[in-house]
């Protein structure tokens, strides 16, 4: 923690107290998440609750949200969201600040057009230095020689301005695997290469554990090449191939692989911010709630403690499939 004055940053009050700024009175707020440690890196401070927006069967508003937030320990959070959200971005700005959240991220897509020049107007009227977390089109299948080239080059240029005008007000731009030939990890790496020779260099990679079942049999050498990228991992319970078998997205701790990831990113030297994911359609209360009861289960098992009684998740979990013989 820190103290800064208040004309430093937006989310140290509500809107409504915004006036006081000028007496120049102080407030504490949370630092960035980053851990040094460890120990630190699952710690609650060091996490960010992510994809609750539009999957959330309650269906909250910016206040509720931010109760919701608060109440479960989160500091941090990044923001997805459909039209129907667009008339209530201010009011999520103000909400998640009564409630002492910081606004890290902002979920969209990865070409400067009207939704995100709206993006980036929220952003810069209230200050705020955030990451736009981007997904991109195209391609469906791989590529390779000229055509791989080619594509690294077109999805650069569709991403250059959006990169530079984030750039301006202090914003950084992370890609995000969502599929596809743009969310393969090293294309991404390559795009950002290329823009670095272009003098654009505020660009990463936002790695998501549930489109990465098919990284899975190369995650350790995937994360040591992706370590110098990466602005955030968010975490989701894993099954091999789990993603074709009705299990792509599932609580921590209900996955089989799930203690060997979570050692994985701890021992490659990552420390950046973790997300703990929503991205069902049930309460998003109770699926943030059961993804920290899981990790808070697997915690101990890192340091070679007794596993002790599994969690019991309050919303739905996939089945396993029947083993065949």
């Amino acid at each position: 923690m820190r103290v800064v004055p208040m004309t430093c940053r937006w989310w140290i009050v509500p809107l409504a107290l915004a006036c006081l700024a000028c007496a120049g009175r102080q407030a504490v707020v949370a630092d960035p998440p980053k851990s040094t440690t460890a120990e630190g890196l699952f710690a609650r401070d060091n996490l960010i609750a992510w994809c609750i927006v539009p999957f959330d069967s309650k269906k909250r508003g910016p206040e509720e949200r931010a109760v919701v937030l608060e109440k479960l320990g989160f500091k941090h959070f990044a923001y997805d969201w459909r039209e129907e959200h667009v008339p209530t971005f201010d009011a999520e700005v103000a909400a998640l600040a009564r409630h002492h959240v910081s606004l890290d991220a902002f979920w969209g897509p990865g070409v400067l057009n009207a939704d995100t020049q709206r993006i980036l107007d929220l952003l810069k009227r209230h200050g705020i230095k955030a990451q736009l977390w981007v997904v991109g089109g195209g391609w469906p299948d791989k590529a390779t020689g000229a055509e791989q080239a080619s594509r690294v080059k077109q999805t650069a240029g569709q991403l250059e301005p959006l990169a530079r005008k984030a750039a301006k007000i202090g914003c950084t731009v992370g890609l995000y695997n969502h599929g596809g030939w743009f969310g393969e990890p090293e294309n991404q790496v390559e795009i950002i290469e290329l823009l670095k020779t272009r003098g654009v260099t505020n660009l990463g990679i936002v790695y998501n554990l549930h489109h990465g079942h098919d990284h899975l049999d190369r995650f350790p050498a995937l994360l040591a090449k992706l370590k110098p990228y990466l602005f955030a991992v968010n975490l989701n319970g894993m099954d091999p191939g789990g993603d074709r078998v009705g299990r792509k997205i599932l609580p921590l701790g209900q996955g089989s692989l799930d203690l060997g990831l979570l050692k994985t990113i701890r021992d490659s030297g990552y420390r950046g911010p973790i997300g703990i994911l929503g991205h069902t359609l049930d309460d998003a209360e109770q699926r943030l709630q059961d993804n920290l009861d899981g990790l808070d289960w697997l915690l101990p098992q890192l340091d070679g403690k007794p596993a002790g009684p599994p969690p019991k998740p309050r919303t739905p979990v996939p089945p396993r499939p029947a083993s065949t013989p």
